[in-house]
């Protein structure tokens, strides 16, 4: 994202208050990023990160991975940093096109189509928890194989059940620890592994001319 002086000032005041936390600098800068957009502190004590899943999601990007989200909003929201960084392919499920099914959600047919068509991209669950279940439901079958999954659904129904069979996953991943979360969240999540990943590869040429 590009910074401003009143966005500086903002973060300066996220430190400040943050206080003793146990992240990596990489991890750190994705949660300040979490608490910026939403000013809720209480993400520093609900973000989970797997094991090595910045790393992953950083060389993937740098890789030109397909991204693929589940609702417009977080696509709006991470189009313009992808566009101007690794310009990775990037397709909304709500968007995809796919034949009416009464069984799963638009979101969770369009993410089920778009993975059977990208099975190790990077995929962005921000608002639909159904499409979080038709991920991991893919992944427990071996149908697909994703670079890296961000989930941060709110949910009432099922969704701690299909995180923590995501957790018990060998993908990589970003999740929250509890019924919070939206695509806010997600497309904060993405763009500061964006600006992470362009630091770690973008200056070294990658960069499209």
């Amino acid at each position: 994202m590009e910074w401003h002086v009143s966005d500086a000032q903002s973060l300066a005041i996220i430190d400040s208050e943050i206080g003793d936390h146990v992240f990596s600098p990489a991890e750190y800068e994705i949660v300040r990023r979490v608490i910026y957009a939403t000013a809720d502190f209480e993400y520093k004590s609900l973000i989970r990160f797997s094991e090595r899943a910045l790393q992953a999601g950083a060389a993937a990007l740098a890789a030109r991975t397909a991204i693929v989200v589940d609702v417009l909003m977080v696509q709006v929201g991470i189009a313009y940093d992808i566009q101007n960084t690794f310009a990775n392919p990037l397709y909304c499920s709500m968007e995809a096109l796919t034949r009416p099914q009464k069984e799963k959600t638009r979101a969770a047919w369009g993410i089920e189509t778009l993975a059977k068509r990208y099975p190790e991209g990077i995929f962005v669950v921000g608002q639909a928890q159904t499409a979080l279940t038709v991920l991991v439901d893919l992944i427990e079958a071996e149908e697909i194989r994703p670079a890296l999954i961000i989930a941060t659904p709110v949910g009432f129904v099922n969704v701690d059940h299909a995180k923590g069979r995501l957790q018990d996953s060998l993908v990589p991943h970003i999740t929250i620890d509890n019924r919070k979360g939206n695509a806010v969240v997600a497309a904060a999540i993405v763009d500061g592994l964006i600006d992470l990943a362009w630091q770690a590869y973008g200056q070294n040429g990658n960069r499209e001319s």
